[in-house]
């Protein structure tokens, strides 16, 4: 089934990388790529037909020497679509359209400052898109062999989990569970906690393998797997775990959990602000 990736670019250098992953992407899954370029709505109309032909020549430009740079063959089926109203709005209403797999977008870094990011395109696409969507802070390596997927047990995470092996079945793959005790500091000065946390986090990996096996027998799947258990704050294990072991690529289902309890609503615009590699966002329904 042939399948399309939309890219939404802005123009600027930032999004480079990620047309450059776009590529990547769509030459390894063999899909067509379509490009989406918003414009303001209230520029003169007169001004319209020059300027929609700017940006597609600069389009092409940027194509050209991206492949040449990269060693990249451009796709066999390439559309630049051309669009104006709210960006955000225009780019969810065009992966509805063209029943997008994915969306791609580059990453504006605005290092420490997640009050920032909340309101940009790049927040609200990734919170309203039907499929997943992909920010790329800069160029990377060709493709993604170390993936991170927290998971918490619940719906979105089986999703998401699901997305990334039947996307990357052969990647290394490591799936992280946080549980977090709120009397912990209280139980540990009994004699039979270290006991019991033992064998919670024993339950814990062999429910996790389970679901896990079930889902790769499913999809045929058999990445190199890692397990990772660990008791802590699931937002603060997670932000550790990137900053001390960056993956190339991190999924998240779209209620934004990582592990026993909800994060906060800003812990996306941390992850896009503080981590180095890729992320993607899966809705789940």
């Amino acid at each position: 089934m042939n399948t399309t990736l939309l890219l939404a670019t802005d123009l600027s250098h930032e999004c480079e990388a990620a047309l450059v992953r776009a590529l990547h992407l769509s030459q390894r899954s063999q899909s067509r790529l379509d490009i989406l370029h918003v414009v303001d709505p209230y520029l003169p109309e007169h001004t319209m037909p020059a300027l929609v032909h700017a940006i597609e020549e600069e389009i092409d430009r940027t194509l050209n020497k991206l492949c040449e740079h990269h060693e990249l063959k451009r796709p066999a089926v390439t559309e630049v679509h051309i669009v104006s109203g709210v960006p955000y709005a225009e780019i969810i209403r065009e992966a509805y359209e063209r029943s997008a797999s994915m969306i791609v977008m580059g990453t504006h870094r605005k290092q420490g400052q997640p009050d920032l990011i909340g309101g940009t395109t790049l927040s609200r696409v990734m919170r309203r898109a039907p499929c997943p969507v992909v920010s790329i802070p800069h160029d990377g390596e060709p493709d993604w062999q170390d993936i991170l997927v927290p998971v918490d047990f619940s719906l979105a995470s089986r999703h998401t989990l699901k997305e990334v092996l039947m996307r990357f079945p052969n990647v290394r793959l490591t799936l992280l569970h946080a549980w977090d005790m709120p009397v912990a500091m209280e139980l540990c000065e009994g004699t039979n906690y270290q006991h019991w946390r033992d064998l919670e986090r024993q339950r814990l990996r062999q429910q996790l393998e389970l679901e896990t096996e079930r889902l790769m027998a499913d999809l045929h799947a058999k990445p190199d797997l890692e397990l990772v258990l660990q008791q802590g704050d699931p937002s603060q294990v997670l932000l550790d775990r990137l900053r001390q072991q960056p993956p190339d690529l991190l999924a998240l289902g779209s209620h934004i959990r990582v592990g026993i309890g909800r994060a906060t609503d800003s812990l996306l615009e941390r992850l896009l602000t503080e981590t180095r590699g890729d992320l993607m966002l899966c809705r789940t329904w």
